[in-house]
This record gives C-alpha cells, structure tokens and sequence, in this order.
C-alpha cells in the first residue's frame, strides 16, 4: 500500500476568475501527487468561490485588493506562523519568499510564445498541459438537474465581461441565437441559458429581452459560480465573449466557443479539444484607437461578424461529433 506524507501548501493564485481557474489545473496535478495535502489558497474575491469545495482546504485567504499593496502584508501576516511544505506563488508576491517554507515556486517570466495555461503548468516541471478542474459539491449537481433540462438541448451564452470593449453586442448575439436553435439549426427549438455576475444584469437583460418567452434560462447573478459550473456542464453549447465564465465553460467540458477582439487568443484561448475561438477581423496590435480608456470605451467587437461565430460553431459542432 502507497504511503503519503502530509504536507501543507500555500496556493496563491490570481486575483481574476479566468487565470484563477486556469491555475487550478496544478493544484488538482498537486493533490492527485500527494492526497493528503493541506491546502491553503489565497486569491481574490471574485474567484474565492470556485475552491470552496477543494480536498483537504483548511482555508481560503481573500486578498481584497488595499492601497500601497498592504493586502501582501496581511497575507504574510496571517502565513508567517506557520511551516509550509510547499508555497506556489502565481502572482510573484516578494513577501512571500519571507515565509518560512521548504520550497517556494514562482511564474517566473511568462513566454508570450505560449498560452497563458502552458507557463502556469511549467511552474511545477509539466511536460503536458495541466487541464483545469473544478469541485462543485452535491448541492451544485442538484441545482443544476433542476435548472438546465435534460429533454431539450440548451445554448449557454456568456453575453458580458469585465469591461466593455470585449463584448459583443447584444443584437449579433440574439442573431446568432436565432440562428442556431431556429429551423435547421444546430440546436433546434433550444433552450437559451443566460449566464453572469449581479452587477452585469443590466448589460443581460437588453439580450435577454430578445429572446422568445418560454425559452429563456435566466441564470444571471442568481447562482453560485460551482453552480455556474454544473450549469454549464449540463448544457449543448456554450458561446460567450473572452471572461472568466469563458474558462469555466472550458472547464465544465461543454463545448466552447470564445469571441475574442482587445485580447489575445494566443494567450487565453479557452483550454480544450472541446473549445474554439474566433476573432475580430482587425487585427489584436491595431483594435485600440487613440487615448483608449477600458472604463469608457464601447464594444471593440463589431468586426467579428455572425456568419463568422457561426461557421466557428458549426466546425466545432462537427469536430465535437466526430469525436462521438
């Protein structure tokens, strides 16, 4: 019988949702190593939420972000009396190299050549590509059975991100949806999950309102982001603009496509065999106008046409079932 060493690990991962689940891909390789890790994870709060449910967590450390960078100081306060067998740092805090520890592992300088995931697996010595992996709890698949049918299929849409500029308007999106789930479409008479933060509901509802009564899953603002996951999980086909719900999806296995314009999908394509993305026809080194604001620019998206996203949804539609 294989005998395993307790140790304990300070994870400190990203403050943004999609680098955070990208990361998550080395903690599962750590655990599935050494099942009787103890973990720590110290992120920010609006990726907190998806470790909730990782083996052997005794704790998850929210770094809301303070002025002069006084969040590394309370991490190093609340760490520095303890032993760490292992400390992975993907965000390169200095302080942390005070902690006292057996081993620390950094990010390093990130290789533009490669996907964001590829530099995050190399962190822990990977020859291959750390998939990410997500831990919902019971609750989650129960929610998820009652909320996204089984009988019908369903187009999940990710229709915000967190700035403007890298969403694709709502009427190409409620175009595309006609498209796809109208006759002779991929996903006939489809239902249409919607997903995104609370505080994103606005930017929803102007799709939202488009869609046929009796067809709509609302789903905005009104789960749990493991509940998201499960979500997803359970749906046909998930298309939505560059976002941490992107990933997720990428995640949840659902087959992906992402939209992509002011970011780059060189470095933050969704990971998967089951993923695709599909660009603005303006090139990522000439998108930006003059004097750019990400705070108060509109959509840098208008280039990426519907029948783009759509030929980009059929060939993954029939990559995914030749697979089948």
């Amino acid at each position: 019988m294989q005998m395993y060493i307790s140790m304990k690990l300070l994870f400190v991962t990203s403050t943004r949702l999609g680098d955070a689940i990208i990361s998550t891909g080395i903690l599962n390789q750590l655990i599935e190593d050494n099942p009787n890790l103890r973990i720590t994870i110290a992120c920010g709060p609006a990726a907190a939420p998806i470790f909730e449910k990782v083996p052997n967590l005794e704790r998850v450390i929210v770094l809301d972000k303070m002025l002069f960078s006084l969040h590394w100081l309370r991490l190093w306060g609340l760490c520095i009396y303890s032993f760490w067998d292992l400390v992975i740092d993907l965000r390169n805090a200095p302080l942390t190299f005070l902690l006292f520890r057996k081993k620390r592992l950094g990010m390093g300088k990130s290789d533009k050549s490669r996907l964001f995931i590829e530099n995050v697996s190399k962190v822990i010595n990977l020859d291959q590509v750390a998939s990410p992996k997500i831990w919902p709890g019971e609750v989650d698949l129960k929610l998820a059975e009652e909320l996204i049918p089984s009988n019908v299929p369903v187009l999940a849409i990710g229709p915000t991100a967190n700035w403007k500029a890298k969403t694709w308007r709502s009427e190409y999106f409620s175009e595309l949806i006609s498209r796809v789930t109208g006759s002779n479409g991929i996903l006939e008479n489809a239902h249409i999950a919607v997903f995104g933060r609370s505080d994103e509901r606005p930017m929803a509802l102007v799709l939202m309102e488009k869609i046929p009564d009796g067809r709509c899953i609302d789903l905005v603002g009104k789960i749990s982001l493991l509940s998201v996951y499960t979500c997803l999980s359970r749906c046909s086909l998930f298309v939505g603009n560059d976002s941490g719900l992107m990933h997720l999806a990428a995640a949840s296995g659902v087959p992906t496509v992402g939209l992509f314009g002011p970011t780059q999908e060189s470095l933050y394509a969704p990971w998967g065999n089951n993923a695709m993305t599909v660009r603005t026809t303006v090139p990522f080194q000439n998108i930006f106008p003059d004097n750019f604001d990400h705070r108060a620019s509109s959509s840098l998206m208008d280039s990426l046409t519907v029948d783009m996203v759509e030929e980009t949804i059929i060939k993954l539609w029939e990559k995914s079932e030749s697979r089948t």
